[in-house]
């Protein structure tokens, strides 16, 4: 089996805040802005990188508009010429693996946000390496169930080069090699499906659970922090967190 996605952390949250919506939504406008300087292109077609965005960003539900407008400012040289992606690996209250991906144009704040973080809710930033040797990179597409037989999508995601999809209460999830990653979403696409997410994520091989409830407590913290920061795009982690957090 390929392991749990990160949609099977976050898919029984309550309904995101207004503002946690233009947060995201300016996390992955970054993105795109990178991704058309380091693609040079603003044209998705001659730019793997921008596709890839360019998908994430639909099925985070961003406006066709506003993605149009971030991919036209960044060809003309607008913002985000300054940022660069940085990755840090650490671990938090008893042994919890993450790893965080950032866009930052100051590496020196963002590496201090990122050790106070990591120091104030119990746990210790690694160095590179430190624990991504635990994670496996896949290529991930989340696909609501309803409305679609499992065996017919089963047929059609092995057909389009998958590697696994698994069934998770109302959504098929899809596994792919990286490099295959933008070949199968787009053979999909062309079938008529759309995505709840799509992105390459950082799937841990194992799971930790934590049973102190203050290492709860301060892992949730801790990962409020991170995801609250404007530099940190995704953050991966291997706690299997319990049922009761995520309705709340």
């Amino acid at each position: 089996m390929a392991g749990h996605s990160k949609w099977s952390n976050i898919r029984d949250k309550k309904g995101k805040t207004d503002a946690q919506r233009a947060k995201i939504f300016t996390k992955i406008s970054r993105e795109i802005i990178v991704a058309v300087k380091e693609g040079g292109s603003g044209d998705p077609a001659a730019n793997s990188k921008l596709k890839d965005a360019i998908a994430k960003a639909k099925a985070a539900n961003v406006p066709n508009d506003n993605i149009k407008r971030v991919i036209e400012k960044a060809a003309h040289g607008g913002d985000g010429e300054n940022y660069e992606s940085v990755v840090y690996e650490g671990y938090g209250p008893s042994g919890v693996a993450l790893i965080v991906e950032a866009m930052t144009d100051n590496r020196n704040r963002t590496a201090s946000d990122m050790r106070h973080y990591f120091d104030k809710f119990g746990g210790n930033l690694g160095t590179p390496g430190s624990v991504s040797w635990s994670f496996d990179k896949k290529g991930v597409l989340v696909i609501d169930a309803k409305g679609h037989d499992e065996d017919t999508v089963m047929m059609d995601v092995l057909e389009a080069g998958a590697d696994d999809m698994q069934t998770e209460k109302d959504v098929y999830e899809v596994f792919t090699d990286p490099d295959a990653f933008g070949s199968v979403r787009d053979t999909l696409e062309e079938k008529g499906y759309t995505f709840l997410s799509a992105q390459v994520e950082m799937i841990p091989q194992n799971y930790i659970k934590l049973e102190n409830p203050d290492d709860v407590k301060n892992m949730q913290k801790l990962l409020d922090a991170l995801e609250d920061n404007d530099d940190v795009q995704e953050v991966w982690h291997n706690w299997e967190e319990p049922e009761e957090d995520t309705e709340s």
